[in-house]
């Protein structure tokens, strides 16, 4: 078989050898509690599901799209920012819709990065964050992200260590794995680094709605200046369990979304129109469903972190996204965060993503997403306690 250079640059991908085990004992009969994969499992709100339907069956509806979106679409989208955040946007120069944000973040890091570039990635990250610069042939400089350092000034340490300087710099936050937050002033600080050194910002910013404890997270856009150094994205793929319709955009900077929306027109039609037209009425509709979400989730975290807790395994109480960051015991870390996954899988009937999946830094921890009910959740604890 040839060599493909892109494949090759390519790891073995970690997290997928505990779904592999998981499917395996599955098939076997055993009952795996599946903490894995950040999968909402509750279903999308009946009335957004009840527009995708009405929309289906007119046959205006079935041609191709617009790659970018439609207007209406990306009206509903710079509303809820003004709604949101009081920030102004253009729907035809600073919107985009996205067929959910990973596809998005790797269109985006096709278009503005070429071979010999180097981009600014937190470690540890959700995977396409490190994986979309890779795959479009860029370098990778790893930024430490973790509880006992001050990311921006490790971001700053490691821009002014290499050279040629990078290209651009990628962030998530509240952050996918380690739960991190911040507040505005983090925001200041990167959009003034960022006109100072010519330095692209492009932000995640899936768990928006999923924040606890009377934390509120920021946008980047908030911050002045910020649409000229940078984009955003959101996905309502949490907000609104709506993983599965694969819907998302990107909002800022003018010249970003051209060239975004320049790579799309190329690559793809856009997405089925009536899943455009539900994701109108989601931005645009009644919110209760959202605060619902979030109260559940905050109810799974305080279920499954109070559990963990009474066995000895002390963890954080995060104050948002829907996952636990848990620093594997001590009696087990010497293991590693895989062959810990494995442990729980084996013995305890639990699935677990192994941090070292989300890159260096990680290998220390494990992260429980917040997809299985409270029943289940208390059904782990057991199990884990059984195991301790």
């Amino acid at each position: 078989m040839k060599n493909f250079s892109r494949i090759d640059r390519l790891p073995p991908y970690t997290l997928g050898i505990v779904n592999e085990l998981k499917h395996e004992a599955r098939q076997r009969g055993e009952d795996i509690i599946d903490f894995g994969l950040g999968n909402p499992d509750q279903p999308t709100p009946k009335h957004i599901v009840e527009k995708l339907c009405e929309a289906a069956v007119k046959n205006g509806n079935h041609r191709y799209s617009l790659s970018r979106g439609i207007y209406k679409l990306r009206l509903a989208i710079t509303d809820w920012y003004k709604s949101r955040f009081d920030v102004e946007l253009d729907p035809e120069s600073e919107a985009i819709a996205t067929i959910g944000s990973k596809e998005g973040i790797s269109h985006l890091a096709m278009a503005v990065t070429s071979p010999g570039d180097s981009i600014l990635v937190p470690t540890p990250t959700y995977p396409i964050h490190t994986y979309a610069f890779i795959l479009s042939n860029a370098d990778v400089i790893q930024v430490p992200m973790s509880r006992d350092v001050d990311f921006f000034e490790a971001l700053l340490d490691t821009f002014k260590r290499n050279w040629p300087r990078p290209k651009a710099l990628i962030i998530n936050f509240p952050a996918n794995p380690t739960t991190e937050v911040v507040e505005l002033e983090f925001f200041e600080k990167v959009v003034e680094f960022a006109k100072e050194h010519d330095l692209i910002v492009i932000h995640d910013f899936a768990y928006a709605d999923l924040v606890y404890d009377g934390y509120k997270a920021p946008s980047f856009l908030q911050v002045p200046g910020a649409k000229d150094v940078g984009v955003e994205f959101f996905t309502l793929s949490k907000s609104y369990n709506m993983p599965g319709w694969r819907v998302g955009f990107a909002v800022g900077n003018k010249d970003l979304i051209y060239a975004l929306s320049r790579i799309k027109s190329y690559q793809d039609y856009g997405m089925f129109q009536p899943i455009q037209i539900a994701a109108t009425v989601a931005l645009n509709g009644p919110q209760d469903c959202v605060a619902e979400i979030r109260e559940m989730y905050c109810s799974r975290r305080n279920t499954l972190c109070e559990g963990l807790n009474r066995t000895g395994w002390i963890v954080e109480r995060p104050k948002a996204t829907m996952f636990v960051w848990a620093e594997i015991p001590d009696q087990y870390n010497s293991m590693g965060s895989l062959e810990f996954s494995k442990l729980l899988l084996e013995k305890s009937k639990v699935a677990v993503s192994p941090g070292i999946g989300f890159g260096e830094g990680g290998d220390q921890f494990v992260r429980f997403s917040l997809v299985e009910n409270e029943h289940r959740i208390k059904q782990a604890v057991r199990g884990i306690r059984e195991l301790f």
